[in-house]
């Protein structure tokens, strides 16, 4: 697989701005289509967003390979290329959606959802459609990545949308959205090849409502799970144990166009931000029929004194003056 790199700016490519608004989405120098991002600070002090990567037009989300992007500024940035394919794997060929990163052991590893089969969304009895999650592992943040296990970390229950947060002690947690599985955790091996023991049932005081893309951080002693609810609008909850018991907290970020969201949060230079995904009109790919397309935004988010987000609200401006902020 070829892997490939280009930099760009706020002068170059103008035929991307169309799309650029004022940065929001991110340029990320060309057309190509993201979501699902997940970011991540490493020890060079960049900025790495792990994205999913749609095929123009592309049918029912068969998605065939990951991206990632690094940036030390947030404005320009560096696509790596395609850190994996489901190409190179020998347990799936397709369904390559929202992954996420970690860094254990002197190593970096990728940990992603795959699949075979078909969804029937007419006749659902019919669908053949399954996923599991594999993990990966580099040398580089920016990979190229390698299935060291051969196949996925577990074939039953079905499972997609990996997170994987690793405590200050070590421990290193996945959470997945399950088909019929959701709200539940297991903790990784210490060499991050399998998981170890079972799935925990977490507590979330009693409100579970539908929900995918989880996303779990710390700040300040106080523990997050955050998610879209209903697979809409972004929502959280807090503990103070990365196992909960969790206190439902509410909605944080609205819902657009009735479709879905993914993100991530993460602190970067002294900055709280949220990167997710819109679907905007993306008349240039002349899809038929023509629908709205995804793409990677960013938004600063804030929080109150007691811990609680603020609301997050879109905006065409998104992080775009992150170089400004970070100087003063």
């Amino acid at each position: 697989m070829k892997h490939w790199k280009s930099t760009v700016g706020l002068y170059l490519v103008p035929f991307f701005s169309s799309l650029c608004f004022s940065q929001n989405p991110l340029n990320f120098g060309s057309d190509i289509l993201t979501a699902d991002p997940s970011a991540h600070v490493w020890q060079d002090g960049k900025m790495y967003l792990y994205t999913s990567h749609d095929q123009n037009c592309q049918k029912d989300f068969w998605m065939k390979d990951w991206h990632v992007f690094s940036s030390a500024d947030l404005v320009n940035w560096t696509d790596h290329g395609a850190v994996l394919s489901v190409d190179e794997l020998k347990w799936a060929d397709n369904f390559a959606w929202a992954p996420d990163a970690a860094y254990k052991n002197g190593k970096y590893y990728f940990v992603f959802p795959a699949g075979t089969g078909y969804k029937d969304r007419k006749n659902p009895d019919k669908s053949t459609k399954w996923m599991g999650i594999g993990i990966a592992e580099s040398d580089s943040p920016t990979g190229p990545f390698v299935d060291k296990i051969g196949g996925p970390l577990w074939k039953e229950p079905y499972a997609n949308d990996p997170a994987m947060f690793i405590d200050d002690d070590g421990k290193a947690y996945l959470y997945v959205h399950g088909r019929d599985f959701d709200y539940r955790v297991i903790e990784m091996a210490d060499d991050m090849r399998a998981v170890k023991g079972d799935f925990y049932k977490m507590d979330m005081g009693g409100y579970e409502p539908k929900m995918e893309g989880p996303w779990v951080f710390k700040r300040k002693g106080l523990y997050y799970y955050t998610m879209p609810e209903n697979n809409r609008e972004l929502s959280y909850y807090t503990s103070k144990s990365p196992t909960g018991p969790w206190k439902y907290r509410g909605v944080f970020m609205e819902q657009e166009h009735e479709a879905n969201n993914h993100h991530s949060i993460v602190e970067y230079k002294g900055q709280w931000l949220l990167f997710y995904h819109r679907w905007l009109e993306t008349p240039k790919l002349a899809c038929k029929p023509n629908k709205r397309q995804r793409h990677v935004a960013a938004e600063y988010i804030n929080f109150n004194d007691d811990g609680t987000i603020k609301t997050v609200m879109r905006s065409n401006k998104g992080v775009s003056d992150f170089p400004e902020r970070i100087k003063k």
